[in-house]
C-alpha cells in the first residue's frame, strides 16, 4: 500500500491493433486525467503485443516499479484475449471459473448460449478482486497492485470509475498555464532560470501555431498552489519583458502542434 506523497502509476496497453495503427488508443487520456484527480502520477505508458512471454515480463517489470499497474485490453472471448493467463503466470497463481460471473453473462447475453470462448470471460487469476462492468456484464479485475480492465474505451471508463476508490492516492498535481506569441528559443533561458528557482514545479514549454501565427504555451504542474501562483506572477513578468503578451489558458483545450492551423 503507497505511504509516500507521490503515488505513481504505469499503463500497459496491450493489443496488436493498436501496434499495427488499426485501432487508435483512447484510452491514456482518459486515465491520466482520472489517475491525477486521485492523487495517482501516470508516470510511464508502454504499449505491447499480444504474445504471452512479453506480457508477463513487462508486467512483472512494472508491478515492482510502481505503486499501481493498470493494463488495457485482452480479457475478450477471442484466441487472442490472453491477458488473463499471462496476469496468472505473472502471480505465479492458477486460474479459476466464477459461477456467479458465468450466471451474471447468462443473464445478459440470455438466449445466446454461453460457448467455452464466453466462458472465458468468467475466468480469472486465482486471488483476483472483480470490477463491476455496468456496460457489457464482464468484470475487471484487481489483483495485488494490478488492475485488469477492457480496452474498448466506454467499458474501461466505467471499470476505472468503479476501481479508483480502491486505489490509494498521495497529493493532487495542480496546474497552471499560460500561451504567449513567443518563439521557445527566445523563452528558453528564462525559463530555464524559473525551473531551477522552483525544482519542485515541472515546466515544460510546448509550440503551437493557432492562425497561422506561431507561439508557445507554457503549462507549470505541482502539489503547492502557493508556489504555483508565485511562479505564475514569475512567469508573466519574464514573457511581458520579452515583449509578449500572455494569457492564461485552460488545460482543457488541446495544445495544438506546429503545422495545425486551428
Amino acid at each position: 500500500m503507497p505511504e509516500n506523497d507521490v503515488v505513481t502509476a504505469c499503463v500497459l496497453v496491450i493489443g496488436n491493433e493498436i501496434l499495427s495503427g488499426r485501432t487508435q488508443d483512447k484510452n491514456i487520456n482518459f486515465l491520466a486525467k482520472g489517475l491525477n484527480d486521485i492523487g495517482v502520477r501516470l508516470q510511464e505508458v508502454r504499449v505491447i503485443p499480444d504474445i504471452k512471454d512479453t506480457i508477463v515480463k513487462t508486467l512483472n517489470e512494472c508491478r515492482a516499479a510502481f505503486d499501481y499497474v493498470i493494463t488495457t485490453g485482452g480479457i475478450g472471448p477471442t484466441h487472442d484475449d490472453i491477458t488473463s493467463e499471462c496476469v496468472a503466470e505473472a502471480f505465479g497463481v492458477g486460474m479459476y471459473r466464477d459461477q456467479s460471473v458465468v450466471d451474471l453473462l447468462q443473464s445478459y447475453m440470455k438466449n445466446t448460449p454461453l460457448n467455452e470462448a464466453r466462458l472465458r470471460m468468467a475466468t480469472f487469476p486465482e486471488g483476483a478482486e472483480l470490477v463491476h462492468n455496468p456496460v457489457s456484464a464482464a468484470p475487471g479485475y484487481q489483483i495485488e497492485n494490478v488492475f485488469v480492465f477492457a480496452g474498448v474505451p466506454q467499458i474501461m471508463q466505467a471499470m476505472f470509475e468503479g476501481a479508483k476508490n480502491l486505489m490509494i492516492g498521495g497529493a493532487v498535481m495542480m496546474s497552471r498555464s499560460v500561451s504567449v506569441e513567443l518563439g521557445e528559443g527566445t523563452i528558453a533561458p528564462g525559463l530555464s532560470d524559473l525551473q531551477d528557482r522552483y525544482p519542485d514545479i515541472d515546466i515544460g514549454s510546448y509550440p503551437a501555431m493557432r492562425q497561422q501565427r506561431f507561439g508557445v504555451s507554457i503549462v507549470m504542474r505541482g502539489t503547492d498552489t502557493d508556489m504555483l501562483d508565485a511562479a505564475l506572477v514569475e512567469l508573466k513578468d519574464m514573457l511581458t519583458a520579452l515583449g509578449g503578451e500572455p494569457k492564461d489558458e485552460s488545460l482543457d483545450t488541446p495544445i495544438a502542434s506546429p503545422g495545425d492551423d486551428s
